[in-house]
């Protein structure tokens, strides 16, 4: 269907013509709905562009002063395949880990490992896309964040195998060993990104929905990759994931000279200056987020240069930004003889509220049953003045009932949904928020026994996504440097932004503390005691520099990696996934290099002993759950241990015959002399 760009009174029709006379919209509606698409339809839909290209230029051509432009993406196709964003990200990837390993094969292991994951996923996808409708970024968001989880997840599989071989462990051993410790984290770690990203289905809206349960489903593929692929490829490669010069090990100087080693001495010399550096930092970066205003972008926020943004930008000169954001009011005619006038005064009373522009169209349908009126606001659907609008008529819908003899009036249309979309996930937002937190808090309390240590972890993530969405808040809400990441429009980003990163940053986040602190636990155990407590608190903070040393190289090439991943996706064209990607990058390497590497260990060495207490009676309530495999670690130690002690005898015997030998010498030297 065709409407008659000069407005038809009979139909309540309005003109398309612009104010000045110098533009006209004509609109052209197809006849089957966006549900019934099916891949029958993709031919038609390019003929149909193909044709309606042809009249443009036909009407160009007969009148040189005319511009005729087409909107709309009918005739556009999504493909999936690899793009110089995904080869970016496992370029920046693969240096890391060359540098980190040291060794091709070690280093070859995660990208394995990562594009098996993200591969098997996509073909999910892939075969899904073949039953249901699945959205353009859907793709693009699973390979970012299944590319990212896993190859991290295989890196610390990989390095804590590296450990045991450099000890002289079988592969085969190794590989087991590596799975039941570090694979326990990455359990841990997967689980809470896939709960995040699932809960992108509270909304009820499919096409999030979609796109959180597939992205989800990557993370768990990655995640069954980390614990069967990677420990098979351990046991296949063997000694060969490690550097072909073995180096000997370090001497205490050297050690004291490691980058590591001086950064935690720097940053634990006073501990209080540098946990007030970190917050105050922090916290500022976080001071952008304030202003970020979320909701469903419309083409408004479309690539600059593409067909939709050339489209809305004319529309939105010529009529005014609101003509490409209409919001439609229907409600059933108690009296369909009275239809027309019913209509007419909605319209009327309509047309005179704050933030309308006009009204595109007032009519009854032809049985004088239903009212339909559609407005054109004065703004776009992410201004809060349109979704003010939206909420002021459905505040009011009572009253025009009454007045008009309506009933059942409802505000919907694009913009309405896209409005309701955003104001429910912004009240789910709360609710997830609280449900993360809460779950960090109890879940590193169980793992670590502690009090300390879930709330100063809980504190970094808080901290850590403060920033993220700072700096998401600074492009994409303030403007700062929005050319250089060719940001296309700067005022809102999409309303599900938030969820993601907090999720897949909890998960990430929770990761790194595992691996860290359980590290400077293992510590402890070993040095805790001390008579004084001076002595006890000095055995709390040598067991975090320990601990520091052990796991810090690998956490800082996990981040780098994380943070090479995403920001390779900075630089995509998807207007969703760019905030993402910005957000998820500097919440990592803020989590990582600041929380995990810089405040933590300082707060660590400022509480001492006090890190580790955990009242007596909530002990006896939480269960025991072994994330790093602390447990087996110790089982493998004591067994070691008891080998050790059944060969003693033996070799004190020989010894001591030795001893007894040299003593008859010394006393024959003696006798002789």
């Amino acid at each position: 269907m065709v409407s008659p760009p000069f407005g038809d009174q009979t139909t309540g029709v309005a003109s398309t013509v612009s104010a000045d006379g110098s533009h006209v919209l004509v609109q052209v509606q197809a006849d089957t709905s966006v549900g019934s698409i099916t891949t029958g339809t993709t031919p038609k839909a390019k003929t149909v562009a193909k044709d309606l290209d042809t009249l443009a230029e036909r009407t160009e051509a007969m009148d040189s002063s005319l511009t005729v432009q087409r909107s709309g993406n009918i005739d556009q196709e999504v493909g999936i395949g690899i793009s110089a964003v995904e080869l970016v990200g496992v370029a920046i990837a693969a240096i890391v880990l060359l540098i980190t390993f040291g060794s091709l094969m070690a280093a070859g292991t995660p990208l394995i490992a990562a594009a098996v994951g993200v591969g098997v996923g996509m073909l999910g996808i892939l075969a899904t896309a073949s039953i249901t409708d699945i959205n353009s970024t859907t793709p693009v968001l699973a390979v970012m964040i299944g590319l990212a989880v896993g190859i991290d997840y295989a890196l610390f599989i990989v390095s804590r195998a590296r450990e045991y071989l450099a000890d002289g462990v079988d592969p085969a051993e190794a590989a087991g060993r590596a799975t039941a410790t570090s694979g326990g984290a990455v359990v841990f770690a997967g689980t809470t990104v896939i709960v995040a990203l699932c809960g992108l289905s509270v909304a009820g809206i499919r096409f999030l929905t979609t796109m959180g349960l597939a992205s989800a489903a990557v993370v768990a593929v990655a995640v069954l990759v980390a614990l069967t692929v990677v420990p098979a490829l351990i046991g296949i490669l063997g000694k060969r994931l490690l550097p072909r010069r073995r180096r000997t090990a370090d001497d205490g100087a050297d050690a004291e000279r490691q980058p590591a080693s001086l950064w935690v001495r720097a940053v634990t010399r006073r501990p209080w200056v540098t946990i007030g550096a970190v917050v105050v930092l922090l916290g500022l970066c976080a001071v952008p987020a304030s202003g970020l205003r979320l909701a469903l972008t419309d083409n408004g926020f479309a690539e600059k240069g593409s067909q939709q943004r050339e489209t809305y930008d004319a529309v939105a000169a010529a009529y005014g930004e609101g003509y490409n954001s209409p919001i439609v009011v229907i409600a059933d005619v108690s009296q369909p003889s009275g239809s027309v006038a019913a209509v007419q005064g909605l319209a009327q009373e309509l047309s005179q509220l704050d933030g309308v522009e006009g009204v595109s169209l007032a009519t009854p349908n032809q049985d004088g049953t239903l009212a339909f009126v559609q407005i054109r606001p004065e703004k776009s659907q992410a201004d809060p003045a349109t979704m003010e609008l939206v909420r002021s008529i459905r505040s009011h819908a009572d009253d025009y009932e009454s007045r008009y003899g309506l009933t059942d009036l409802m505000v919907t249309g694009q913009t309405a949904v896209a409005i309701d979309v955003a104001e429910e996930l912004n009240a789910a937002l709360v609710l997830f928020g609280i449900v993360v937190v809460g779950l960090s808090l109890i879940l590193l309390m169980v793992v670590f026994r502690s009090v300390a240590v879930p709330l100063t972890a809980t504190l970094g993530y808080l901290l850590s996504l403060g920033a993220g969405m700072g700096a998401v808040g600074a492009v994409f809400g303030w403007g700062w440097a929005a050319d250089l990441l060719a940001v296309s429009k700067v005022g809102a980003v999409i309303s599900f932004l938030p969820v993601i990163v907090m999720g897949v940053l909890f998960g990430l986040a929770m990761d790194y503390q595992v691996f860290l602190v359980s590290r400077m636990r293992e510590e402890w155990n070993r040095r805790r005691g001390g008579a004084t407590p001076a002595a006890r608190h000095e055995a709390a903070a040598a067991a975090v520099k320990a601990g520091f040393l052990g796991s810090a190289k690998v956490v800082a090439a996990a981040a780098v990696i994380m943070t090479g991943v995403f920001v390779a996706f900075v630089h995509t064209d998807n207007v969703y996934v760019k905030p993402i990607a910005l957000g998820l990058t500097v919440g990592i390497a803020a989590d990582a290099f600041l929380v995990r590497m810089t405040l933590i260990p300082a707060i660590m060495v400022a509480l001492g002993e006090k890190a580790w207490w955990l009242p007596a009676w909530l002990d006896r309530l939480l269960p025991v759950v072994d994330v790093e495999g602390e447990s087996l670690e110790q089982a493998l130690e004591q067994e070691e241990a008891d080998a050790g002690q059944s060969v003693r005898p033996e070799t004190d015997s020989v010894d001591d015959q030795a001893e007894d030998a040299e003593d008859a010498e010394d006393k024959e030297a003696a006798v002789v002399s």
